[in-house]
């Protein structure tokens, strides 16, 4: 039974490779023919024979095989342009909208707020750290902190106390 199943698939592939050698160049051709570019003629045709081995046992006149690898090579190449023309689209839109402008880190101001927050004591920076930078809610940074949230506002408040003259700034928020 095995042989059998062995045999049926040997010989198959041996009449698709003599389709191919048959009808490989003409195809290659028409592919060329269609796009403009060998490399891409090549690969829809390989795509064609891939898309026609699994369906080869289904084909009930093999006089018909060209008839069939033509009309899918020229939808693999029509595929193939809708493809490029929806990237081209896409590529188009996103160079017309504007790019927010990125800006270059403030790596000075940086250091300085590390510095600073460094002054502070352990649970004000925390607090700050956890607010600011981790951008949670003062419930959170309550049940974080394990304490209450009217401490959370009171470390907030006494830390951004605490920054304003390592930092520069007098003015109030």
């Amino acid at each position: 039974m095995i042989g059998a199943v062995e045999s049926e698939r040997t010989e198959r592939a041996g009449r698709l490779a003599e389709l191919y050698l048959r009808h490989s160049d003409g195809a290659v051709r028409l592919a060329y023919l269609l796009t403009g570019d060998s490399s891409l003629a090549e690969d829809l045709v390989q795509d064609a024979f891939v898309k026609l081995a699994g369906r080869f046992a289904d084909l009930r006149d093999p006089g018909a095989f060209e008839a069939y690898l033509r009309k899918t090579v020229v939808n693999l190449a029509r595929m193939h342009f809708r493809r490029k023309r929806v990237e081209r689209a896409y590529l188009d839109r996103e160079r017309r909208e504007p790019r927010p402008s990125a800006a270059l880190p403030d790596v000075a101001g940086y250091e300085q707020m590390k510095r600073a927050l460094l002054f502070l004591p352990h649970r004000q920076r925390a607090a700050l750290v956890l607010r600011y930078y981790e951008d949670l809610s003062e419930a959170r940074i309550a049940e974080v902190l394990r304490c209450r949230p009217g401490t959370v506002k009171s470390l907030l408040s006494r830390g951004i106390a605490g920054l304003r003259p390592r930092l520069g700034g007098d003015h109030r928020d």
